[in-house]
């Protein structure tokens, strides 16, 4: 493709050699001559006068540069279509494999691409160009939108209910039981079964080996553009709001809810029961129950983020404050 080609299939602005052949995409430091790369932070412009990318995306206030440069108000996302332009991930071949196990009750939608091995329970509904990898098993009465995207060993358990344009990464589980457990007064746990399903909205995406706990009654839901990343923990009742990212390794103990524009950042955890508000920041490793929206905390139990970030940098001083208090008090 090329490099005239690429920006206006991005639509950005071109500064440069127009013909320059471009073949892919990579990062400042390892992109080679024929790749184009991209600049969203400033601490790395220096890298511009030394990477061997045939041009660099960058933002329109970037000074001109000795490489071809395509110019935009967001280089981060314009990099991201770039990507789609030259990569394309595999896909089973259209229609269902003969290994598939499909129930004679389930519909399925127009234009299917079903592999190897994936197994579709009673009365489930896939809708039109679904791409499902192998090994991925639709529990019954399973209720899944237009152009759902599985990858391998992702689940979507009984009654739950997927929207249009969903995503789940390698073994996502949607609708696992709900921790719930009553006791029974003899010391031992009597397992209180999760009647509820799991929701999930248009364009949300779970990534490997998260989990969406189904519901003890009522339901869990996912509200549409949520992102759930990695090893995330999402428990029985939960509500996440539109557009929140949820990264890695955080855990919502249940009825927890979440509202909308939220960033959960990784290991952070939430209390059950509890109220996080739109537009909220959880920092990483935090510890947290209700938040404000608009909020930014940290730490555990999780404050507001400034006082903390004074704090954590009064804490290496402790010994020494603690040693010259008692000297005052001493004199």
């Amino acid at each position: 493709m090329k490099l005239a080609e690429l920006a206006e299939a991005l639509g950005l602005e071109l500064r440069g050699d127009a013909d320059i052949e471009i073949r892919g995409v990579a990062g400042l430091e390892s992109a080679a001559p024929g790749e184009v790369s991209f600049l969203s932070n400033s601490k790395y412009a220096p890298l511009v006068k030394s990477t061997r990318a045939s041009a660099v995306i960058v933002d329109t206030k970037f000074p001109d540069a000795t490489v071809a440069t395509l110019r935009g108000d967001n280089p981060y996302f314009a990099f991201a279509r770039a990507i789609d332009l030259f990569y394309q991930p595999p896909l089973p071949a259209n229609g269902v494999h003969p290994t598939a196990v499909v129930d004679a009750t389930a519909h399925i939608g127009r234009n299917p691409s079903i592999g190897a091995y994936v197994v579709v329970g009673e009365a489930a509904v896939l809708g039109d160009d679904c791409v499902i990898h192998p090994h991925v098993v639709v529990y019954p009465r399973a209720h899944i939108g237009d152009r759902f995207y599985a990858h391998s060993h992702a689940v979507v358990r009984e009654g739950c209910i997927i929207g249009d344009d969903v995503v789940l990464q390698n073994g996502a589980v949607i609708g696992t039981d709900g921790f719930g457990f009553a006791n029974d007064h003899h010391g031992g746990w009597y397992k209180i079964k999760q009647s509820g399903p799991a929701v999930l909205e248009d364009r949300v995406e779970v990534q490997a080996h998260a989990c969406v706990d189904r519901a003890t009654v009522g339901e869990t839901r996912i509200r549409a553009g949520a992102k759930i990343d990695n090893l995330v923990q999402v428990g029985h009742g939960c509500e996440v709001g539109e557009d929140t990212l949820l990264c890695a390794q955080v855990g919502l103990a249940g009825s927890t809810k979440v509202g909308k524009k939220v960033i959960i950042a990784g290991q952070a955890g939430v209390a059950g029961h509890c109220t996080i508000g739109d537009g909220a920041i959880i920092t990483a490793q935090a510890g947290t129950v209700d938040v404000a929206a608009g909020a930014i905390v940290s730490g555990s139990p999780a404050f507001d983020n400034k006082q903390w970030l004074r704090a954590v940098a009064l804490f290496n001083r402790l010994p020494d404050i603690v040693k010259e208090l008692r000297a005052a008090t001493r004199r």
